[in-house]
């Protein structure tokens, strides 16, 4: 995949927004032409991205086929609707805040408008800048319902910067939390999860994680090699990964009660059955469904 990458008008002045967040939008605005039937159904995916990218993809759909590219397509697509499935469940036993962290280009807030669930997009000042000038040249509009709440995951006190939100730290949230762990320290991530986990009954949190490389076989830790390589050069390095065991042990360690670890055979028999067009993931997948 080598399509440009934009830059908004005042970016500049505050840094580069992430290449990341840039590469899973693309993908998942991929996904919406390439496979048929869609795991994740996005109608923003492709506009929020602006003309010229939209119509790139459209013109070239094939560059998203390569081996490494669909399965990165596939695993975007999976997480996000695992997520958002969870998220509805969340909602129907009362749940009125959602707090995606990392939210990147993720576009649920603009496609849930008439909602009585308050969401806050928590991601780095430079990305969301970002978001919001290509919100604004794509005539997307921001829902009352959404609060941007700018933060460094490295630097921040979430739960000052929530509160300052408004985020009523005393009713349930469901956060979810994809596509950035890889990136922090272990004592970033942690700061979090017991955050979560002190929030009250009826809070969860999804979110993905890398597995250790050693415990994959040989051709799962080539492709992880390939794509750590690649956001190393890029100036994001993977940092973090996990035994599925161990983290488990972490979780309820800090107070989570019920967890769910779907690993990539799970995801699949419950996502990409019976597909016809091949569409899968790699071995190392997994998302997390932590209860508190």
């Amino acid at each position: 995949m080598d399509f440009s990458y934009p830059k908004a008008k005042n970016i500049i002045q505050s840094g580069q927004p992430s290449r990341s967040a840039f590469m899973v939008a693309t993908l998942r605005a991929a996904h919406q032409i390439v496979d048929h039937p869609v795991v994740f159904d996005d109608p923003l995916a492709l506009s929020i991205l602006g003309s010229d990218l939209e119509a790139q993809i459209r013109t070239d759909p094939s560059k998203f086929n390569t081996a490494f590219s669909k399965i990165l397509r596939a695993s975007m697509a999976v997480r996000s609707r695992f997520t958002e499935d969870a998220l509805s469940t969340a909602i129907e036993a009362g749940v009125t805040q959602y707090v995606v962290l990392g939210a990147g280009l993720d576009t649920f807030a603009y496609r849930h408008q008439e909602t009585n669930l308050h969401v806050f997009e928590v991601d780095h000042p430079s990305t969301q800048t970002w978001k919001r000038e290509l919100l604004q040249a794509s005539s997307i509009a921001v829902p009352k319902s959404l609060t941007y709440v700018p933060a460094d995951f490295e630097k921040t006190t979430l739960a000052e910067v929530l509160n300052k939100a408004g985020c009523r730290m005393d009713l349930p949230i469901f956060f979810s939390w994809l596509g950035v762990t890889l990136y922090l320290s272990h004592d970033a991530i942690f700061h979090i999860l017991k955050l979560v986990a002190s929030c009250p009954k009826g809070s969860a949190i999804a979110f993905d994680y890398g597995v250790t490389p050693t415990l994959l076989n040989a051709r799962e830790r080539m492709g992880i090699e390939h794509f750590a390589k690649k956001y190393a050069e890029q100036g994001e390095p993977w940092i973090s990964y996990f035994d599925p065991v161990l983290l488990a042990q972490e979780l309820e360690t800090v107070g989570f009660t019920q967890l769910n670890d779907m690993g990539a055979d799970e995801l699949k028999q419950r996502y990409l059955n019976n597909r016809k067009d091949g569409l899968s993931i790699g071995g190392g997948t997994r998302i997390m469904l932590a209860h508190v």
